[in-house]
C-alpha cells in the first residue's frame, strides 16, 4: 500500500512495522512475552473497564485534560503566527510521561506482574513510573546512567522518595542508549516476574505502537481545544524528539489530517558539523537498536555514535520507527535546534510568557523564531510543551553563567 494512502489506523501493520521500521529484532527469550504483551494490549485496548480506570487516573490524578494555552506575548514577539503551547508540564510529575506510565503499570498490573523496571535519561519517565508504581502498589527499579544522575539529582531524589530503587549504569556512555541497555539485560532475565516499563516510542513491537496509544491523549485533547480558539486544525505542530514520545502524542491525531503540518525538533547540540549533537533524524540512517529498525546514528561499520545535548531526555542516539517512517514518507520536517538556541527558546518563553520549560521543550521553542519567518500572521502553531524546566535549574544556571 503506498504511503499516501494509509491512514493512522494502518500503522504499525500487524508485524509491528511503519512502512520498514519497527519489528521484533530481539532474543529468543523475548519472543514469547512480547507476544504476551501484545496479546494483553490489544485485549485492554478493546475494554471498557480499563479504558474508564486509566481515563480516571488521567483526570483525577494526572490533572487531564492539561491546558491549550494562548502565548500571546510570544507570538507578538516573534511578529508570525499565533502560538499555542499544550501544558503537558502541567500533568502531576511535571511532563506528560505520566499519561504512558499510568496506563503501561495498569497493563503490568493486569499480567500479574508485581515488579516493574525502566529506563531514563531526564528523569521524568522514572518519576513517572515510580509514581504509578507508589500508587498501584507495584515494585520498582529504574536504570539511569550516571551521568544523567549527576545532572538530574532532584528527579533521583524523587524517584527514591516514592520507593523505587535507581541503578546507576557505569557502562558506555553512561546516559539513556546505556540505561536502555541494561534495563533489557534485565528483563530478558527476569521476564516471568518483570514488566518493561518502556519510556518512549522506541524499542521492539508492541511497544512504539502502544506509547504512542497512551500518549496520543494530547493530540486527541488539542483537536477539541483548538475549536475555542478558531474554527479549524491549526496549520503546523511543533515538538521535541528524542525517542519521540510527546511529538507522537501530539502528531498522531492528526496523521489523516494532511493540511496540518508536522515539525519534530532533534537536539542539535554543538552543531550538526561538529559531531556532538543527537540529531538522529538529520543525520543517522537506517538500522537496528534496542530491537527495531530505525534511524541511528552510526559509523560507516554500524557502530553507534556517541551523543551529545544539554537536555538528557534527547541525549539518544536513535529514535521511535513511526518517526522515521514519518521522515521517509515527508508527513514530518525533522530539524535540529543547538544547544543554545534552546537556552535562548528557554529564556524567550521565561521572559514573554512566565514558563520555564524543561530542556528538552526548549528545543521546539528554540525553534520558533526559524518557523515563525516562513509562516503568515493568519496562520496558527500548537507547540507541545513536554515538561516544566524545574529539573533542570542547576544546568540551566550553568548555561547562563549564573551562581547557583
Amino acid at each position: 500500500m503506498a504511503a499516501s494512502s494509509l491512514v493512522l489506523s494502518d500503522l504499525p501493520d500487524r508485524r509491528g512495522y511503519f512502512g520498514s521500521y519497527g519489528g521484533r529484532f530481539v532474543p529468543e527469550t523475548l519472543v514469547g512475552p512480547l507476544e504476551e504483551l501484545e496479546h494483553a494490549f490489544r485485549a485492554v485496548r478493546r475494554d471498557p473497564a480499563f479504558r474508564r480506570e486509566l481515563n480516571d487516573l488521567l483526570s483525577r490524578f494526572a490533572g487531564r485534560p492539561t491546558p491549550l494555552f494562548f502565548a500571546k506575548n510570544l507570538s507578538a514577539r516573534l511578529g508570525g503566527p499565533r502560538i499555542y503551547l499544550k501544558r503537558e508540564d502541567l500533568c502531576h510529575t511535571g511532563a506528560h510521561k505520566v499519561n504512558n506510565t499510568l496506563g503501561q503499570c495498569l497493563l503490568a498490573k493486569r499480567l500479574g506482574k508485581k515488579r516493574v523496571i525502566a529506563e531514563t535519561g531526564a528523569g521524568q519517565h522514572g518519576v513517572g513510573t515510580a509514581t504509578a508504581c507508589a500508587l498501584l502498589g507495584l515494585d520498582c527499579e529504574v536504570y539511569m546512567g550516571v551521568d544523567d544522575m549527576e545532572r538530574q539529582a532532584l528527579n533521583v531524589f524523587r524517584m527514591r522518595s516514592m520507593g523505587a530503587r535507581v541503578i546507576p549504569v557505569t557502562s558506555g556512555s553512561r546516559t539513556l542508549k546505556d540505561a536502555i541497555n541494561e534495563a533489557m539485560r534485565d528483563w530478558v532475565t527476569n521476564v516471568r516476574t518483570t514488566f518493561y516499563c518502556i519510556g518512549s516510542v522506541v524499542g521492539p513491537h508492541p511497544y512504539p505502537w502502544m506509547v504512542r496509544e497512551f500518549q496520543s491523549v494530547i493530540g486527541r485533547e488539542v483537536k477539541v481545544q483548538i475549536r475555542a480558539f478558531q474554527s479549524g486544525d491549526p496549520d503546523a505542530l511543533v515538538a521535541c524528539v528524542g525517542g519521540g514520545s510527546n511529538a507522537i502524542g501530539l502528531f498522531a491525531p492528526f496523521y489523516d489530517h494532511k493540511k496540518v503540518a508536522f515539525y519534530g525538533v532533534e537536539a542539535g547540540g554543538e552543531g550538526l558539523r561538529s559531531g556532538r549533537h543527537s540529531a538522529t533524524l538529520c543525520t543517522g540512517r537506517p538500522g537496528v537498536l534496542h530491537g527495531a529498525r530505525t534511524y541511528v546514528m552510526q559509523d560507516e561499520n554500524g557502530q553507534v555514535l556517541p551523543t551529545h545535548s544539554i537536555s538528557a531526555g534527547l541525549d539518544y542516539p536513535a529514535v521511535g520507527p513511526e518517526h522515521a517512517f514519518y521522515k521517509d514518507t515527508g508527513r514530518a520536517v525533522y530539524v535540529a535546534a543547538t544547544d543554545k538556541e534552546a537556552l535562548a527558546g528557554f529564556k524567550m518563553l521565561n521572559e514573554t510568557e512566565g514558563l520555564s520549560a524543561a530542556l528538552e521543550s526548549s528545543h521546539a521553542v528554540g525553534y520558533l523564531p526559524r518557523l515563525a519567518k516562513k509562516m503568515k500572521r493568519s496562520q496558527s502553531v500548537v507547540v507541545g510543551l513536554s515538561g516544566r524546566g524545574d529539573k533542570d535549574m542547576a544546568q540551566l544556571a550553568e548555561g547562563f553563567h549564573e551562581p547557583h
